[in-house]
């Protein structure tokens, strides 16, 4: 239900409904319901500030798409491995860890690190709450100094030099994440060379050996 929920609801409206909480509930509160206890009380309002809304509004919706990822990079590790996994005998936390998770981030890391791309860019939408990110910031400089189309293009600069380093970030990982998968391959190859049985003479080659 939650990731139904926040994957249907625009991130904006997400934004607007956590800002404007403290019409609905004037107190948050913890304690045990229906019984009158209550340990803390908070006023709204104190607690769902901008940056507080910005920050929760944010991570409620791209959780939810990027719990979506996860569960698509383990569903694509053949079932093989986990029997595989589990033909060993390890715990399974460490079957995770150390056999499906990493054959799991081929998948996830490029899908992974485009919503974190969407992420970055999506910090914009928070200018609705009146906080001074990036776009709101040129808002409201353009606003007085009329020249819209130049900020704009400020603004559009700094956008890509952000994404620009996430997506070298990005390489730099895949990167050294093929390169430990060819790694493990070599290592791999050795070892069963390593541990094949020497190979016996056949009765033919033995007669040309006596008889050399």
């Amino acid at each position: 239900g939650y990731i139904w929920l926040f994957r249907s609801l625009p991130l904006i409206v997400v934004l607007i409904i956590l800002y404007n909480f403290s019409y609905l509930y004037d107190t948050l509160s913890l304690g045990i319901p229906f019984t009158g206890v209550t340990w803390a009380s908070y006023q709204t309002i104190n607690v769902l500030g901008q940056f507080s809304t910005a920050v929760v509004g944010l991570t409620l919706v791209q959780s939810a798409y990027t719990a979506e990822i996860i569960r698509g990079g383990f569903l694509g590790v053949d079932h093989g491995q986990y029997e595989a996994a589990a033909a060993l005998g390890l715990p399974a936390w460490r079957r995770t860890l150390r056999i499906i998770l990493p054959q799991a981030l081929r998948t996830i890391l490029p899908s992974g690190f485009n919503e974190i791309i969407s992420l970055a860019k999506g910090t914009a939408m928070v200018y609705v709450l009146a906080m001074p990110e990036l776009f709101y910031t040129i808002q409201m400089i353009y606003n007085r100094t009329q020249e819209v189309i130049p900020l704009l293009m400020v603004g559009a600069a700094w956008y890509l030099a952000i994404t620009s380093v996430l997506s070298a970030i990005q390489y730099l990982v895949e990167r050294a994440l093929a390169r430990s998968e060819r790694r493990s391959a070599v290592n791999s190859a050795r070892s069963s060379r390593l541990n094949q049985p020497a190979r016996q003479p056949q009765p033919q080659e033995a007669v040309h050996a006596q008889l050399s």
